[in-house]
């Protein structure tokens, strides 16, 4: 099949736009365009190169999606060796550095050094060929590494053609490949979720995504690329400071560290030190110190290396940020949805400058995976703002049978059953309405819009009521009194009363709003909509037993273990009929599917604007008891638009689409059984 001109020369747009926008996202942190207009462009290029896959090119933005498993990594020898460098820990460490090189220099000047920030990834190798990336690797051992580059070519801020008009005929670049403290937090969420192995560190982290044989799976893994310097260069002249070479990388499109600098002595580099180590927990990435190398090329040669590593350049080191301790014991903490989380006792220790006794474990399945027991020593990390985590056990240390750590049967601080899901690695604790760890939450839950919808109960509210002692429970709220609303902080006596009068409001309510202001897990609005259809009223379901209630739509094993859990604990019963005794109720003839006809079944309604005498999640709950669907969107399946005062865009597009349009009056008719028309 031909191609269009058009289309070639659209192809070639398309790539050069996604390029310059992929270096000023990357290399200079300064995009000029949306996320979303990115997006834009490049399915239109994702488009043209399917339907004309023969101007598809290896360098092609779209290239980074991964391939097919590999069955092993390759050994790749380096051409110049990848060597480590030497460690200063103190000031003193920094200025004998110095000191020595001007010596063998025989150099009296100050000596000027490029400085940047200690990446803690993987350093790796990228070989580039007429401007293609041809090869990347790992360091290894310095000497050899492993072929990385189906891996490598799916991190978008590795380009995969230099940019510019002089272009190396071959060039090696030695980098850095990390991961962000945020991606590295979002990405164990994940792995948890997933039941899937949680890395300890950002530098774990990319190491495991770059060593992975399905590229595929590294493609989906947020990793970052910075280079730091050149191991060889062959068709261009490069500059011979080691500061203006790292920024001619930048000009052909690799990224730099944008904290790199050129300083003109060492006092300079203290500073730059400092002033790093003082900014390193607001950082977006893990650094472990700061590499300071002579900026003049020419001194660099003749300066030259030890065995292992160059006498021109130092790591200066941070504090330290992972040291061992010892594991006293694990106690487990109740979050506020219920989650037990095992924390680490720990003897008092200092990490990166801070004392350290506490520190997560995760979850059990991290425990036994890593093989924690208590009197282990253990490593402890910690970065930044992050809390300190347990890394792992120095087993070779352990030196008699030691315990693993145990979940409790029963909640530490309410008592209720403790149950973990089939396939899930969180335990719960399931007293949801009484337990202290979750109070908070479940009176939050209770009061929001589409639960009981008490007005002016927010948040902070709360918290000052559970902080003040003035409730415990859900049911207390209702015996909260003027005077002790109007002693509380900004709350005026026309708020307080106001307050009280949304709380007497809420008292008349519908059965399914009940059931899912309780907050019994995973039981949502329809589920609980369904419930009240099914049992009518909330003394069936109290008492329901499992087979029972996966009779009801939408619930299966799960969801009617967590009901079955929760009413089985006697204070969740107690606070359901204290809840009844102050009044809270509902139409005994609304729910059940004995007792309501499903009139409407089959038919779908969207309501717009505003209804006199109820909200639209009120007018809602009507026609779903009545067996209908209740859409947030106009559409030619819709049987009907419900528009009230102001029904702003929806009322057009129903008009649009040739949907009927009710009115308040023939709304009413509506849920009263008989349709428009119909006398």
């Amino acid at each position: 099949m031909s191609v269009p001109k058009s289309i070639t020369a659209e192809i070639a747009q398309l790539r050069k736009e996604l390029e310059q926008h992929n270096y000023l996202y990357h290399v200079l942190d300064a995009p000029q365009i949306t996320d979303q207009d990115y997006d834009r462009l490049f399915r239109r290029l994702q488009q043209l190169e399917q339907e004309y896959p023969q101007l598809v090119s290896q360098d092609s933005p779209t290239q980074r999606v991964g391939s097919a498993p590999a069955s092993h990594f390759e050994t790749v020898t380096h051409e110049v060796a990848m060597l480590s460098l030497d460690n200063a820990f103190a000031d003193e460490e920094m200025l004998d550095f110095d000191r020595k090189l001007r010596e063998r220099l025989e150099q009296e000047v100050e000596l000027a050094y490029c400085a940047e920030p200690k990446l803690d990834g993987l350093a790796v190798s990228l070989l580039y060929e007429a401007g293609e990336l041809v090869r990347a690797a790992t360091r290894g051992d310095g000497r050899s590494g492993e072929n990385i580059t189906a891996n490598v070519r799916t991190i978008n801020s590795i380009p995969l053609k230099l940019r510019g008009d002089v272009i190396p005929r071959r060039i090696e670049v030695r980098g850095e490949v990390y991961m962000e403290v945020a991606a590295l937090a979002a990405l164990n969420r994940t792995q948890l979720e997933s039941g899937g192995k949680v890395f300890a560190n950002p530098r774990n982290a990319a190491a495991g995504s770059l060593r992975l044989l399905d590229s595929r799976i590294t493609a989906s893994r947020p990793l970052t690329f910075c280079s730091y310097g050149i191991g060889q260069n062959e068709g261009v002249e490069l500059p011979l400071s080691q500061y203006r070479q790292m920024l001619y990388l930048r000009d052909i499109g690799l990224p730099i560290s944008r904290l790199i600098e050129r300083l003109d002595s060492v006092s300079a580099c203290l500073k730059y030190y400092r002033r790093i180590l003082s900014a390193r927990e607001k950082l977006a990435f893990d650094i472990d110190g700061v590499v300071f190398k002579l900026d003049n090329i020419a001194w660099q040669r003749e300066a030259g290396f030890v065995s292992r590593a160059p006498r021109w350049a130092i790591a200066y080191k941070f504090p330290a940020q992972e040291v061992t301790t010892r594991l006293l014991d694990v106690d487990f903490q109740v979050g506020r949805t219920g989650a037990l989380t095992p924390v680490a006792r720990l003897e008092p220790v200092a990490v990166g400058g801070v004392m350290v006794s506490n520190a997560t474990l995760h979850n059990m399945d991290e425990i036994l995976r890593k093989d924690i027991r208590i009197g282990d020593l253990v490593i402890i990390r910690r970065a930044g703002d992050v809390i300190p985590e347990v890394v792992a056990p120095v087993v070779q240390q352990r030196d008699a049978e030691l315990e693993l750590p145990q979940m409790p049967s029963h909640c530490p601080v309410c008592g209720s059953e403790v149950l973990q899901q089939s396939g899930q690695a969180v335990f719960r604790c399931v007293g949801g309405l009484f337990c202290a760890a979750q109070r908070k939450e479940a009176i939050k839950h209770y009061a929001s819009r589409k639960a009981l919808d008490i007005e002016g109960l927010g948040d902070k509210l709360v918290e000052q009521l559970i902080d003040l002692g003035l409730i415990d429970s859900v049911a207390d709220l209702y015996d909260l009194t003027l005077e002790q609303l109007c002693g509380l902080e900004r709350m005026a006596l026309k708020s307080a009363q106001n307050l009280l009068d949304a709380l007497d409001k809420s008292r008349a309510t519908t059965l399914a709003r009940f059931i899912y202001a309780l907050g019994i897990r995973e039981v949502g609005e329809a589920t609980a909509e369904a419930l009240a259809k099914y049992f009518a009223d909330i003394t069936p379901l109290f008492d329901a037993d499992i087979e029972s209630l996966q009779r009801v739509e939408d619930v299966g094993p799960v969801v009617a273990d967590n009901i079955r859990h929760f009413f089985d604990q006697a204070e969740n019963r107690a606070i359901v009929e204290r809840l009844l005794q102050k009044g809270v109720n509902w139409p005994r003839g609304d729910a059940g599917q004995h007792q309501q006809a499903q009139t409407l079944a089959g038919k779908t309604y969207v309501i717009s604007g505003s209804l006199e005498g109820m909200s639209r999640d009120q007018a809602g709950a009507l026609l779903k008891a009545r067996g209908a669907r209740v859409s947030g969107s106009v559409s030619a399946k819709t049987t009907a638009l419900i528009a009230g005062d102001s029904p702003g865009s929806k009322l057009a597009k129903a008009e649009a689409l040739g949907v009927e349009i009710i009115d308040q009056t023939g709304f009413n008719r509506l849920i009263e059984g008989s349709l428009p028309g119909d006398e």
